[in-house]
């Protein structure tokens, strides 16, 4: 057996085994009295459970396996990949996503909640910024 069929075989086994990180999207939705903000919910969510792996300031083994490019310590990098938050970490009608964090600290059920419905609101901001 070549070196290329052995290496797909580990990768296929690999993927077989490993839980998936992606999950279906929530379907959460924007209730017309929401009063989430990224300055009182968005921001102090992804600093208590996020930041430590998906941080611009993160590089190489301190991100923890987390992809390049998720980096949710600014507004604008939330935005950039909120349908993979929506499937790793929020809950609404249709699922309830948990495969991130991975360790503790991790949200409670309500907060993921929350997060679907922030994320379905467009992710306001006090500064008036709510389009994905």
């Amino acid at each position: 057996m070549g070196m290329a069929m052995k290496v797909l075989l580990v990768i296929a086994c690999v993927a077989c085994t490993t839980k998936p990180t992606l999950g279906p999207p929530t379907g959460a939705t924007c209730p017309p009295d929401s009063t989430l903000t990224y300055e009182n919910f968005g921001k102090p969510f992804m600093e208590h459970y996020c930041t430590d792996c998906h941080a611009i300031t993160k590089t190489g083994a301190d991100r923890k396996g987390a992809p390049t490019f998720h980096d949710f310590d600014s507004l604008f990098g939330i935005k950039a990949v909120w349908n993979h938050i929506d499937e790793t970490s929020a809950a609404g009608p249709n699922a309830f996503n948990d495969s991130m964090p991975n360790e503790d600290p991790r949200p409670s059920s309500m907060e993921r909640y929350q997060l679907g419905e922030w994320l379905a609101c467009g992710m306001p901001s006090d500064s008036g910024s709510a389009a994905r």
